[in-house]
């Protein structure tokens, strides 16, 4: 049976890897077993944290849209159980967007969320 060499795919398998670690510092961008070590745990968070991302939009617009709402008089519960009775189906990211930039169609939502929660209550 022939004997297998593989020290070019090694070296090519090093480059690789010493190139993904360039704008790392001190010993995880010069040694490579350190490097790699590096690169193994740079890549395991990148992958978590592109998860992670959307949490942390998801609740950054929730923040946005109940600050505007409770300048307003209106809770961020009842504000999209509001526009939910009302038949308003619009994401969060759009809402806040709406909160920020266009305060007066972001009031006429919020006119629309309080009749239907207002009259979801007194008919209770």
């Amino acid at each position: 049976m022939a004997r297998i060499k593989r020290g070019l795919h090694k070296i090519k398998h090093r480059r690789k890897v010493m190139k993904l670690v360039k704008g790392f510092r001190a010993a995880r961008r010069r040694n490579y077993r350190v490097a790699n070590e590096a690169l193994l745990h740079s890549l395991a968070y990148a992958f978590r944290d592109r998860r992670v991302r959307k949490r942390d939009f998801r609740s950054l617009w929730i923040a946005r849209i109940n600050a505007a709402a409770r300048r307003e008089g209106l809770s961020y519960s009842k504000f999209i159980a509001g526009l939910k009775k009302s038949g308003v189906v619009m994401n969060r990211k759009a809402l806040a967007d709406l909160a920020v930039h266009d305060a007066a169609a972001f009031r006429r939502l919020l006119s629309l969320a309080k009749d239907a929660h207002n009259t979801t209550t007194t008919a209770a």
